[in-house]
């Protein structure tokens, strides 16, 4: 289990997005994941994952255009019990951050149970939920108000590791802030985010 109590600067927290065949979180399936640290109160660029599950068949061509993974791309995929497997180990056991972290939660944990026969017990820090809280007045509701919000271009949306590089700056911005009021381990991030 992880470290809740940590002191941010102490502490690794993983950001993850998840592309997947559609947009029904309790149904579709992941087709890649990407994922990238932070640690000491930076982007660690030598600590990223990135993968595409292998799928039995091609998604519908709507859900290719928003993704951009071809469909010979996903029939080549790795073995998703081992991307999985992958994930897991690679996150270890640190806290998990994600923009609508709702989604991206119930896929992993439903991949994690059918392809690996186990729980997904990581925590889940939501920043469509901590930024709002921490920048009061912000009219912002999706990752890319939230960008713009604080100067940031979006890199290539709906790419896994581009998507979590993006949040990533965001979970930055957010940590610096949520230390300059008090909020400083991931303990009290889940306990306002709970709240």
């Amino acid at each position: 289990r992880a470290d809740l109590a940590l002191p941010h600067g102490h502490a690794r927290y993983v950001v993850v997005d998840v592309e997947t065949t559609g947009l029904d979180m309790r149904r579709d399936v992941p087709i890649a994941i990407g994922a990238v640290g932070i640690a000491s109160h930076a982007i660690a660029l030598d600590d990223a994952y990135q993968v595409v599950l292998k799928q039995a068949e091609a998604s519908a061509d709507a859900n290719i255009l928003i993704h951009g993974i071809g469909g010979q791309t996903q029939l080549a995929g790795r073995d998703p019990g081992l991307a999985m497997l992958e994930f897991v180990e690679y996150a270890g056991s640190s806290p998990l951050v994600a923009f609508r972290a709702e989604f991206d939660r119930e896929v992993l944990a439903r991949a994690a149970r059918k392809l690996l026969g186990v729980e997904l017990a990581l925590p889940f820090i939501d920043l469509a939920f901590l930024l709002p809280a921490l920048y009061r007045g912000a009219d912002c509701t999706s990752l890319e108000d939230w960008l713009a919000y604080f100067g940031r271009e979006p890199i290539a949306r709906h790419d896994p590791v581009a998507d979590a590089y993006e949040t990533a700056q965001l979970m930055l911005i957010a940590l610096a802030a949520a230390d300059a009021v008090g909020m400083d381990s991931a303990q009290s991030l889940l306990a306002m985010q709970k709240a």
